[in-house]
């Protein structure tokens, strides 16, 4: 197992993040001791169901530790269990989900503050460390599994047919099981680009107003992310559209139909921004960074491919496949610096040129990404 980022909270949390990402590996690693309750377990979960209140007689009376609950969502009433635990018998909880989404439908008690919420997201360079190759990332994405696996593309297929419906299954979203399907081979066209919902919708023959319910759970289930475009005190007329992404460029490129007409350059740039978000995301949410993470994108077609703003500072990042630079790379971060003076600026590409260019710093993509990370 991979070390991993994320640092071990003291008090009793939530940790949430897509299946496949190692949530209950890392916490029975980290919490080795903890009483385990797994709700994957159909017996565990048959007796949950029932009555919630059962919880309390699974934990040994003495204990003092931990007291792990995987798959919490499976059983939102069980959080007003673990509240009413936490008060009086003071026990910590380490409670993880790859869902938030029936907790909120359901009105569930999310501990009232008693215990802080965490994300756990695929596997960064600096996590891998040593094994960390740029372009096995950007083929097979973060999960753990592929980094271990000895077909990672079988893996990959197997994930996408396997998990991504039982998701879907589990959480009821639809009965339409060939045309969810269809929307997410129709979504993979969309990975970092600008969304447009109704396209979607015409290409998986699915009214928009399902496409755009489809898209939420997707987000809900942790599987995407919509970044919405920076527009603090704009000085330009900017889009209202927000960038999408799969959460893992191995699942993105699993789900993309590939044919004759499709670039491999076109498939590959969405593939290497899909790593970076996860790297930024990742490293924000780890380090408690607390930067708002965006994109920008002006009515005339200018366009940074990801911003971060908070109280440490004002970031513009723009990521390119290619080892050549040409001058229109430059265009974004250049409108940006125009209208945000105070911006750090950052190209990360694939060659090996380094260099400070009008304003804007320019790194090698698997070299210079820790001296990006480490700036922030």
């Amino acid at each position: 197992m991979y070390s991993r980022s994320l640092t071990a909270p003291k008090t009793s949390f939530c940790l949430f993040g897509p299946r496949g990402t190692g949530k209950s590996s890392w916490v029975r690693a980290t919490l080795p001791d903890a009483v385990l309750v797994d709700l994957l377990a159909a017996d565990v979960h048959n007796r949950l169901v029932a009555e919630p209140g059962r919880l309390e007689g699974m934990i040994p009376p003495q204990h003092r530790g931990w007291v792990v609950i995987d798959e919490v969502q499976k059983i939102p009433a069980l959080l007003d269990e673990v509240h009413r635990l936490i008060e009086t018998k003071k026990w910590r909880f380490a409670l993880t989900g790859s869902s938030a989404r029936k907790l909120r439908r359901g009105g569930a008690n999310l501990l009232a503050g008693r215990a802080r919420t965490h994300h756990l997201f695929p596997l960064t360079a600096a996590e891998l460390g040593k094994d960390f190759d740029l372009g096995h990332a950007v083929r097979f994405g973060g999960l753990p599994s592929v980094w271990v696996d000895e077909d990672p593309a079988d893996f990959l297929t197997s994930y996408v047919r396997t998990y991504l419906q039982e998701e879907v299954l589990q959480e009821g979203l639809t009965r339409n099981l060939a045309g969810f399907t269809r929307f997410l081979e129709a979504a993979s066209f969309s990975q970092a680009s600008v969304l447009n919902i109704s396209a979607v919708a015409r290409d998986c023959g699915v009214e928009r107003k399902v496409v755009e319910q489809w898209f939420t759970a997707l987000e809900d289930l942790l599987l995407a992310v919509r970044l919405p475009v920076f527009r603090h005190r704009a000085k330009r007329a900017m889009t209202m559209h927000p960038r999408f992404f799969l959460f893992d460029a191995g699942v993105y490129r699993t789900l993309r139909p590939r044919g004759p007409i499709d670039s491999p350059e076109e498939i590959d740039g969405a593939a290497i921004e899909t790593f970076m978000l996860n790297e930024l995301l990742a490293t924000n949410a780890y380090l408690g960074l607390g930067y708002d993470v965006s994109t920008w994108r002006t009515a005339a077609g200018l366009e940074v491919d990801f911003v971060l703003y908070g109280e440490r500072g004002l970031h513009a990042i723009e990521v390119k496949r290619a080892a050549q630079l040409r001058d229109r790379d430059f265009a974004g971060l250049a409108a940006f610096g125009d209208d945000y003076p105070v911006a750090k600026r950052w190209l990360l590409h694939g060659g090996r040129v380094r260099q400070h260019r009008d304003g804007v710093q320019v790194l090698p993509l698997s070299a210079g990404l820790q001296e990006l990370l480490t700036a922030l």
